[in-house]
C-alpha cells in the first residue's frame, strides 16, 4: 500500500490537514517542526518510506511555527501523495518551544519521535530507534544527526564535522539529547506531562534542558547509532563565527543543566576546572598554529569552555533565533 497516496485509499476521508490515523497494535507520532523550509517536503517523503515492523504504524505531525500558516499548502500537496498520515497544526510564531509543546499536545500514540524540517531519514531510522528502545526499556534514545556538506565548506570545517550532531555517552551513561534525531515512551510516568521551557525557545537548547529534566528524574535514556537522519548544512552556516556562537551557547547549555547545585562550592570548583580547560585549549591551539584543522579545533573547544564558565556565573544565553 506504500505506493497509493491517502486520497486514493481514502476518497471520502481525505483532509489534508490530518489524514486518517489507522490504529495498530503500536503507533508512533512523529513531531517535525518547522519555519519557512520547502526542504520538508524532502523530509516527509523519507518518513513515508520507513521500513516498520508489523503491527506498528506512524503518523507525521508538522507544526508550523512561523506568524502564518505558511507550510500549509506546501504539507497539504505533499500528504496528499504519502501513505503516512499526515497532521498539520498552526502554533505561532518564532518560538521553537512552542511549536514542539504544540506536537506534545496533538500526539496521542504510544510513541513519540523529533525530526528537524531540514532532515532525511534511513528507511530504517525508526523501526532502529524502536528496537533499542524496546528491548532495553528505555524512556528515550537518540540516534546521530549527519551533516552532508556542500562542495564550498572548507576542509578544516569538513575534518572536523562541526555541524554533526551525534549523541554521546558521559562515563557510560546518557544524560540528555536532541530533538533533531529522538524518540520517546509517551506513556512513561516520568515523560507524560512534560513540556519545553517556553523561555528557552530563542536562545536554543531547549532540548538540551529537557531531557536533562526527564534524567534527573530518572528516566534512562540510549543511544542508537544505527538510526541515522541526514542534514544539508545552510551554506549561511559554513562560517567560524557561526560555530564559535554554536560552541559557546552549547557549554552555556550544558552548563545551566548538569550544575544543578549552585553553591559557593561547586561554583568555585567549576570556574576552576573551566579556567584551566580554557588555559589548555587555547595553549593547543597556539602549539598547532599551523595547521588550520587542529587550531580551530582546539579554539572551539575553548569557545565551548568559556560558554559552561558563563553558564557559572548566570550569564543571559544570547538569543541564536
Amino acid at each position: 500500500m506504500r505506493g497509493m497516496g491517502l486520497a486514493g485509499k481514502y476518497p471520502d476521508m481525505f483532509d489534508a490537514y490530518e489524514a486518517p490515523y489507522e490504529v495498530a497494535e503500536l503507533t508512533i507520532d512523529i513531531c517535525v517542526c518547522t519555519y519557512r523550509r520547502p526542504s520538508i517536503e524532502d523530509t516527509l517523503r523519507s518518513l513515508d518510506r520507513q521500513t516498520l515492523p508489523d503491527g506498528v504504524s506512524a503518523r507525521a505531525i508538522v507544526i508550523d511555527n512561523d506568524e502564518t500558516p505558511s507550510a500549509r499548502d506546501r504539507v497539504e500537496a505533499i500528504a496528499a501523495n504519502l501513505s503516512m498520515p499526515v497532521k498539520y497544526i498552526h502554533a505561532p510564531a518564532n518560538n521553537i518551544s512552542i511549536a514542539r509543546n504544540a506536537g506534545l499536545d496533538a500526539a496521542t500514540a504510544q510513541w513519540i519521535a523529533f525530526i528537524d524540517d531540514d532532515e532525511v531519514a534511513e528507511p530504517d531510522w525508526l523501526a532502529s530507534l524502536l528496537q533499542m528502545a524496546r528491548v532495553n526499556s528505555l524512556d528515550a534514545v537518540f540516534g546521530p544527526a549527519i551533516a552532508v556538506y556542500p562542495e564550498t565548506a572548507p576542509n578544516w570545517m569538513r575534518q572536523q564535522d562541526y555541524h554533526s550532531n551525534v549523541p554521546v555517552r558521559r562515563g557510560g551513561v546518557v544524560q540528555t539529547g536532541h530533538t533533531c534525531n529522538a524518540l520517546m515512551r509517551a506513556s512513561s510516568p516520568i515523560v507524560k506531562g512534560q513540556r519545553f521551557l517556553i523561555e528557552k525557545g530563542n536562545t536554543g537548547g531547549e532540548d538540551t534542558e529537557f531531557f536533562f529534566r526527564l534524567w534527573y528524574a530518572g528516566a534512562k535514556f540510549g543511544i542508537s547509532e544505527a538510526a541515522i537522519v541526514h542534514e544539508a548544512v545552510d551554506p549561511k552556516r559554513l562560517d567560524s563565527e557561526w560555530i564559535r556562537q554554536r560552541k559557546f551557547r552549547s557549554g552555556m547549555s550544558f552548563g545551566y543543566h548538569s550544575l544543578t547545585t549552585r553553591n559557593t562550592v561547586t561554583l568555585t570548583i567549576t570556574v576552576l576546572a573551566s579556567l584551566a580547560k580554557i588555559v589548555f585549549c587555547y595553549a593547543m591551539a597556539g602549539i598547532f598554529f599551523w595547521s588550520t584543522q587542529k587550531r580551530n579545533f582546539w579554539a572551539m573547544r575553548g569557545v565551548f569552555h568559556r560558554g559552561w564558565l558563563a553558564s557559572a556565573f548566570s550569564t543571559k544565553e544570547p538569543e541564536l533565533y
